[in-house]
């Protein structure tokens, strides 16, 4: 089974930066997953913020994020990172990570294994 743990979140101010880490434990002899962030803001539906595949060749990112954040992995170190630069008090609520072992996907039904989350807020 493999389990996943996001770490790295923390209160910011407006124009700061985060960066969050998903590492992965359990089934990872082959560790071939797509790896998404999603994120739930307060009575909102979770959303998807970025994703990148299991090579590291391709990479999504919602429209609201684009040019701020940037998702990497280091597959040698089992972890997939999220680089978040110039944080909006909209970029808040709970981050999780998720394995998709079938395609690179923002949608949170196409995957298979989820982390606990990490809080993430952003205010002055």
């Amino acid at each position: 089974q493999l389990q996943l743990v996001e770490s790295g979140g923390g209160l910011v101010q407006p124009g700061g930066s985060l960066r969050l880490s998903c590492a992965a434990t359990g089934f990872t002899l082959n560790y071939y997953y797509a790896i998404g962030w999603f994120r739930q803001a307060p009575g909102k539906e979770r959303e998807g913020v970025s994703c990148i595949s299991s090579s590291g060749s391709s990479t999504n990112y919602a429209d609201s994020v684009k040019g701020r954040f940037t998702i990497s992995r280091d597959n040698a170190k089992k972890t997939v990172y999220l680089q978040m630069n110039s944080l909006k008090p909209e970029d808040t609520g709970v981050y999780y990570c998720a394995a998709n072992p079938r395609w690179i996907s923002l949608l949170p039904d196409e995957h298979d294994y989820w982390g606990q989350g990490t809080q993430v807020t952003v205010s002055s």
